[in-house]
């Protein structure tokens, strides 16, 4: 999850918190007779009286207000598990005599060949995620299951971890590494 969208929860969890006890901290002070003694119900003749005057006006408006909801709350769950890949170029240096760019999709190719280069992994696939001045690696990868696991993460950490490193021309990259493991495919031998 991005920065920007920590940040959004953030603010509409705060939000959400503060009307929630805004209404009821005035629930409970017309509870304890803030505002004299509470003789009638919140829902008295006048509400009553409103909702049947306007209706049947107040259930569409009702009902678009919980449409609305409904979107924003749909959208809030997409934003959660959406992937920010780097589709352009990522700026490696800029100097006087010109520009250095790297191609995103062409780095996150590298790294899945470095990957699969290893005898253990059956594929791999990369991403980068991130900004530009800041990528992360996400790898799906597909493990042989007979296979020592240690293997897989040495390979990545002493092979295909390093060479992006040193591409990007960075200390430090993060990566998150999603790892399947599945039987080593079968081989048949020929006959003839």
């Amino acid at each position: 999850m991005s920065s920007k969208t920590s940040r959004g929860n953030r603010w509409g969890l705060a939000l959400i918190g503060l009307a929630l006890t805004v209404l009821g901290g005035l629930a409970l002070a017309r509870g304890l007779g803030a505002w004299g003694a509470a003789r009638t119900t919140i829902v008295d003749g006048g509400v009553r009286g409103f909702f049947t005057r306007n209706s049947p006006g107040i259930w569409w408006l009702v009902a678009l207000v919980a449409i609305v909801v409904a979107l924003l709350s749909l959208r809030w769950l997409l934003v959660q598990g959406r992937r920010e890949i780097t589709h352009g170029a990522i700026r490696l240096e800029r100097s006087p005599t010109g520009i250095t760019e790297v191609s995103a999709h062409g780095m996150a190719h590298a790294v899945a060949a470095d990957v699969e280069s290893s005898p253990v992994v059956l594929s791999a696939h990369a991403d980068l995620a991130g900004s530009p001045g800041r990528p992360e690696v996400r790898l799906r990868v597909v493990t042989d299951e007979s296979a020592p696991i240690g293997e897989f993460g040495r390979h990545l950490s002493t092979v295909a971890l390093p060479h992006m490193r040193d591409a990007l021309d960075r200390d430090h990259v993060p990566a998150v590494a999603r790892v399947s493991l599945e039987p080593s495919p079968v081989r048949h031998r020929a006959v003839r």
